[in-house]
């Protein structure tokens, strides 16, 4: 089987998706664990309407990345994000456990990594979530990094993100980026944003002035051939941005709240956010919300912007 075009025969493209794809219409692909393992019911429902809605108003087309049934699927119906959404025996998929839910026939939400690999799959170049995973606190000693970082190095696809979580160890978090060359570009900003905060005191690579000159930085580097994918970091909206030294008081405590409960591996980042909230009394989730959609924005314009290019 010709390892490229095998995957065709377990993919499932949504109508609209294929035929935008097929006329150059911009694509933006979203997640699924967002909504899954970061929201609860049914406001998930709402925001994954929401951000649809943000990304058709800047002329393209969303794609939310899922696997249902063992198909995976670029674009769902509104049934299949009602499933996506509810989470009930929905497990959360990244790179290694792709193949075993698509053979095993089980449903899964996709994680930064696999969507960017469903959306190579699909020929879609962009992608939005809400923040990457990266390298956690203590991950010199515990190894603890996001698979969503290799995927950064070897996968062909932009991510817009509001930073790295700052549940995170950032500044080794971008040292592991720059040794995988992988390119972090600041949208409007030299600082990379800490996902409810708009700094996190590391700079990025290079402070774009907009989605137009982040486009043709992409296309200069795909078409030089250069391997793996870019990330882009969009800061929260001032008005949704939380203190950061705030924040890090709290995020340090739901930290021994983790440790104490003995959470950790693929578990501990759903805690950490479900504890953040509790402890901002629900703040934290309106700004998630909203850098969501921010985000959705920033990368249907580059995506718009990267067509036009051709």
């Amino acid at each position: 089987m010709n390892g490229m075009m095998g995957y065709e025969s377990y993919l499932d493209i949504a109508p609209e998706v294929r035929e935008a794809l097929a006329s150059g219409v911009p694509v933006v692909a979203l997640e699924s664990t967002i909504l899954s393992h970061g929201m609860p019911y049914p406001e998930n429902l709402g925001f994954a309407a929401e951000v649809e809605k943000v990304i058709r108003e800047e002329g393209c087309v969303p794609a939310t990345m899922a696997i249902v049934g063992g198909r995976i699927k670029a674009g769902l119906t509104e049934e299949e994000l009602e499933i996506m959404c509810r989470a009930e025996n929905v497990g959360k998929v990244s790179r290694r456990d792709f193949a075993i839910y698509v053979a095993s026939g089980k449903t899964g939400a996709t994680t930064v990594a696999s969507t960017m690999m469903c959306a190579q799959m699909a020929g879609i170049r962009i992608f939005a979530t809400g923040g990457i995973g990266g390298v956690h606190r203590n991950g010199e000693n515990t190894m603890d990094i996001s698979a969503d970082l290799q995927e950064l190095a070897n996968t062909p696809v932009a991510v817009v993100c509001a930073g790295a979580k700052q549940i995170l160890d950032i500044g080794r978090t971008l040292e592991y980026l720059e040794t995988m060359g992988v390119p972090v570009i600041g949208n409007g900003t030299s600082d990379f944003p800490a996902f409810f905060c708009r700094k996190s005191g590391f700079g990025v690579d290079y402070a774009a002035k907009d989605e137009e000159e982040i486009a043709r930085i992409l296309k200069t580097k795909w078409d030089l051939g250069l391997k793996g994918g870019a990330l882009i970091g969009n800061p929260v909206p001032e008005e949704y941005a939380q203190d950061f030294d705030e924040m890090e008081k709290v995020i340090v405590k739901a930290l021994a709240m983790a440790d104490e409960a003995g959470v950790r591996g693929k578990n501990i980042t759903p805690f950490l956010l479900a504890t953040v909230k509790d402890l901002t009394g629900g703040e934290s989730f309106k700004s998630n919300v909203q850098l969501a959609l921010n985000n959705a924005r920033c990368a249907a314009k580059i995506a718009k912007k990267l067509s036009e290019l051709g």
